[in-house]
């Protein structure tokens, strides 16, 4: 069986991050799915999905790690191309990959015990996004 939702989130952009696993947990309960595999993908090549622990101190060391991987002020040639200064946005998703899969088991995501499902958008404006979330497996 397949089953198919969106979750839709407005994002401040900038490394914006959104702790998404509980309306990833209840599209999986919607589905009736008791045992498979959960997609989460982010359509946009600023946008990307990972598990992380929700917290602070992470979230600010993951930020900072990026920064040093693909720095914000330094030329990109997608900016000199398309002039919209979101170059290190579109280096740093590419990094990051734009989807994420999570087993499900007994109808469950089979996440650690510190681990959340979280959207970053990378992008340097705001953004309306509409992620896919494809569950397939048995009922």
């Amino acid at each position: 069986m397949v089953f198919t939702e969106t979750i839709a989130l407005n994002t401040k952009g900038l490394c914006d991050m959104i702790n998404i696993t509980g309306q990833v947990a209840a599209i999986v309960t919607q589905s009736l799915i008791t045992n498979g595999l959960v997609n989460v993908f982010c359509p946009g090549s600023t946008g990307s999905i990972t598990t992380i622990e929700y917290e602070s101190g992470a979230l600010q060391d993951l930020k900072k790690a990026l920064e040093r991987i693909a720095p914000a002020d330094i030329p990109y040639q997608h900016d000199e191309r398309w002039g919209d200064g979101n170059g290190f946005s579109h280096v740093r998703a590419a990094l990051m990959k734009p989807s994420l899969s999570v087993p499900v088991v007994s109808g469950r995501l089979t996440l650690g015990t510190w681990q959340q499902i979280v959207l970053i958008d990378f992008d340097n404006r705001a953004r309306h996004r509409e992620l896919v979330v494809l569950v397939t497996g048995e009922q």
